[in-house]
């Protein structure tokens, strides 16, 4: 019988990988290797006006450059089906009617500035938290909203959610005053994250997820809806970020760090080993294949705080 435990990486093809990137693909590749089991390529790309074709063909090369290589998903796809969520949008649309046939769900026309304008600073730490203006009975129903598209929001309990991460433990994250009624589909038809990324992952059998810190409280919110759905929830495991000598964490718009410009630099060996050394793998930023490292893992050995590269 084959290992049932199935992991994922999951980049937005916005630009060239950066080392960030690389060391959220690497843990997630160790980890699931680590337990016997499949790795997942999965392409996000729901931004039609940032995703582009030539960023995820950069993403194939660098991660088998890397020696990184996926058992399933991919541009291609395998013969397992899509793993670009820009081609799933009909499987999106028939988990958001069985929430709308469930009344989970409401229209919104509030635009970002009209959130904004509801918010108090001190009690957001940076964070937009809805305020249900548009849940049923707190809007007027003969209101008129010219010719805009309202969104599609979920509601949420007020209650605490909790889980328990392979790296930062115990979570409990009220989703009412964390983030309120979160969208599920935006004004304009594109899908929300929340609910792509939990749709693909369990129709896809993914068990455990890796990636950054950032994201921690969002799987709260993607708890929660994996038990609307019935849907059975995958481990969380989140990791530090890597950071800028500033102390800013990496991102796309620093070419410094971005692939092209390592892959000019360093071997793939180069690479991994100074990643690995990062995440406490290894004592030494010694050159090593992927595969090296696989017996060596242990989550007990992953650091919580985000790391100066």
């Amino acid at each position: 019988m084959a290992n049932s435990y199935k992991g994922r990486f999951a980049p937005s093809p916005t630009g060239r990988m950066h080392l960030g990137n690389v060391y959220s693909a690497l843990l997630s590749w160790l980890s699931i290797k680590s337990k016997g089991g499949s790795w997942v390529l999965r392409i996000e790309d729901l931004d039609p006006g940032r995703s582009r074709l030539e960023f995820a063909r950069h993403i194939e090369d660098d991660l088998h450059w890397l020696g990184l290589d996926w058992d399933e998903g991919g541009l291609d796809g395998g013969q397992t089906g899509l793993y670009c969520q820009s081609q799933r949008g009909d499987i999106y649309a028939a988990q958001l009617q069985r929430l709308e046939e469930l009344g989970l769900t409401y229209p919104c026309w509030c635009t970002r500035a009209d959130i904004m304008a509801t918010q108090a600073p001190h009690e957001t730490d940076g964070r937009i938290v809805y305020a249900g203006t548009c849940r049923p009975g707190n809007i007027d129903p003969n209101a008129t909203h010219g010719d805009r598209k309202p969104a599609t929001r979920l509601i949420v309990p007020d209650e605490d959610i909790t889980f328990t991460d392979l790296n930062y433990g115990p979570q409990s994250v009220n989703l009412a005053t964390h983030c309120g009624d979160f969208v599920l589909r935006r004004g304009d038809g594109a899908w929300a994250y929340q609910l792509a990324v939990v749709v693909d992952d369990a129709l896809m059998g993914i068990t455990e997820v890796v990636r950054g810190r950032d994201l921690l409280l969002s799987a709260a919110q993607q708890k929660y809806l994996y038990g609307l759905l019935g849907f059975e929830v995958p481990q969380f495991a989140h990791i530090p970020l890597l950071c800028s000598e500033s102390g800013e964490r990496l991102c796309k718009r620093d070419k410094s760090l971005d692939m092209e410009q390592i892959r000019l630099r360093h071997t793939p060996e180069e690479v991994i080993g100074h990643l690995a050394w990062l995440a406490g793998i290894q004592e030494k930023p010694e050159p090593c294949a992927p595969a090296s490292l696989i017996s060596v893992f242990d989550w007990s050995k992953i650091p919580t705080e985000d790391i100066i590269c």
